[in-house]
């Protein structure tokens, strides 16, 4: 009879994991692993607020370098409901996304209906911005339903700390935060390739922030979101609260920095060793006619670029940079055409993308502080003047 011991089957690791590849000071280079793909960081996530990028293909997001789209709670079960989504295949189906998927709790959101919530301890009550109608979202809910649209990061149910608020009123509502932290984990059904991370609240308060650390470790997360900032606060003191914040969480687990921001943003808070980022700019930014750029930010309505044969950057191989003049983009935003805004948005996806993949760059090669200065000094030097400018000035 053979009593040789059995080898066993390698175990599956449940849940997203997170490798850490290389560090520059506390700027970090890692591999999210997800059920639908691993995710290159630091990384940018575009805003598909209701299953979309705005003005976006999902071809077209990828081709940008985007690897994980981030998608919101609060949208989706209003129009057209969690449990179509999941009827219909699950939110990476649905929107033809084979990437990974973020989806934030709905907790922003619901907290930005001013006069139309209630809040308890049980989550909140809220009337529907679309038509009125009433609804509840608590911790079990919002997990229930990213569980629903089959997301491979879910995040808790939280709530985003306003600013101004006072010491106690931050205190208040970080300690709620916690409370449906907890909740939330004991929903979350644990997964293959799928993770639930934690929020980091206590508003500019850093003895709070602290305090919201140790309550979510001691819970336990897949990772780790600073939220509550790019609210009002400004750069200074967001930067003040990463900087002691980051270092207290797990350096094992990725670190999300939630809604920042701009280009400056990103860079400070790769140093101050953030790993994710999600914002609504570069998109927003791109249906109001504004280009970020080596050398700044354009605003594509200006007369200037009406008859300035130059792409919105030449240093940019964005279809919007190989193939059209400002003076067409500036006449297609000024018409209103539809083309100008999908040009302007794939560009400035394009550009958060190639600056992420310059971070990540300059994190493996040990370059992370000439690289900052780089970027500070180019985006100083402003735009170069054209031709026409030039001749006139």
């Amino acid at each position: 009879m053979n009593h040789e011991p059995q080898a066993l089957a390698p175990l599956q690791p449940v849940g997203a994991s997170f490798e850490l590849l290389a560090r520059d000071d506390q700027a970090r280079r890692g591999l999210l692993h997800t059920a639908h793909g691993a995710v290159n960081t630091p990384a940018f996530m575009p805003v598909g607020t209701a299953a979309t990028v705005k003005a976006m293909l999902p071809g077209s997001v990828a081709a940008t370098g985007t690897e994980i789209v981030l998608a919101n709670t609060y949208h989706l079960m209003l129009r057209p409901g969690a449990e179509r989504v999941a009827a219909l295949g699950g939110l990476h189906r649905f929107m033809n996304w084979d990437r990974p998927l973020l989806t934030d709790s709905g907790g922003f959101q619901v907290m930005s209906l001013a006069g139309l919530r209630t809040l308890g301890e049980d989550g909140v009550v809220f009337k529907s911005h679309l038509d009125g109608s009433l609804h509840a979202l608590g911790p079990e809910r919002s997990v229930e339903i990213q569980e629903l649209l089959d997301t491979d990061i879910a995040m808790c149910f939280d709530e985003c700390t306003p600013f101004p608020a006072t010491r106690e009123q931050a205190e208040t509502s970080m300690l709620l935060s916690m409370r449906w932290a907890e909740r939330s984990r004991a929903r979350f059904r644990p997964r293959p390739g799928r993770g639930l991370f934690g929020i980091v609240q206590g508003g500019v308060y850093l003895d709070l922030r602290a305090r919201s650390v140790m309550a979510l470790t001691k819970i336990g997360f897949e990772g780790y979101a600073i939220g509550g900032l790019a609210v009002g606060e400004g750069q200074a003191a967001m930067f003040q609260v990463v900087e002691q914040t980051a270092p207290l969480l797990p350096a094992e687990q990725p670190r999300y920095l939630m809604g920042v921001g701009k280009p400056d943003d990103l860079v400070g808070a790769v140093m101050r060793g953030i790993d994710l980022f999600d914002c609504v700019l570069p998109t927003r930014s791109g249906r109001t006619g504004q280009a970020f750029t080596r050398r700044g930010t354009l605003n594509m309505r200006n007369a200037r670029h009406g008859g300035d044969d130059r792409p919105i950057d030449d240093g940019c191989d964005c279809p919007a940079c190989r193939g059209y003049s400002r003076a067409y983009i500036h006449h297609l935003i000024r018409a209103q055409e539809i083309l100008g805004v999908m040009l302007l948005t794939w560009h400035n996806l394009h550009y958060y993308q190639a600056l992420m993949a310059g971070l990540r760059a300059a994190i493996e090669g040990g370059r992370m502080a000439e690289f900052a200065a780089g970027f500070e000094a180019e985006q100083g030097l402003g735009d170069i003047p054209s031709l026409a400018d030039r001749s006139t000035g």
